[in-house]
């Protein structure tokens, strides 16, 4: 059983079958997943991360961090800074679009 995946398939507005098609499987499959004590293989599972843009371990409930786990810098924030990237986690990808724009526009006009 994948615990997030109903709760991260409903967000995204999908029924079970528009799932199932994406993934390439039955909507059975989604349905016993959702439903009983069944699991998929770890390459259905990475397929489903891809599609929700979270990690296996968060479909799976080893993790609450829903984003997807990237390789991160070093930096040595301050208190600001700091807010500014927890906000910045928080957004969805039109919203960084959004201000990646905005940040691009700043520098080339200084």
């Amino acid at each position: 059983m994948v615990p997030k995946l109903k709760q991260l398939r409903q967000k995204k507005g999908l029924s079970q079958l528009a799932l199932a098609d994406l993934l390439g499987i039955s909507q059975q499959s989604i349905n016993k997943y959702e439903n009983h004590s069944v699991e998929p293989d770890i390459r259905t599972l990475m397929d489903m991360a891809d599609v929700f843009g979270t990690s296996v371990d968060y479909l799976i409930g080893h993790t609450d961090l829903p984003r997807r786990i990237e390789q991160v810098t070093p930096f040595h924030l301050n208190g600001e800074e700091a807010l500014l990237v927890e906000s910045w986690r928080q957004l969805n990808d039109k919203e960084k679009e959004s201000l990646r724009l905005i940040i691009d526009n700043y520098l080339q006009n200084g």
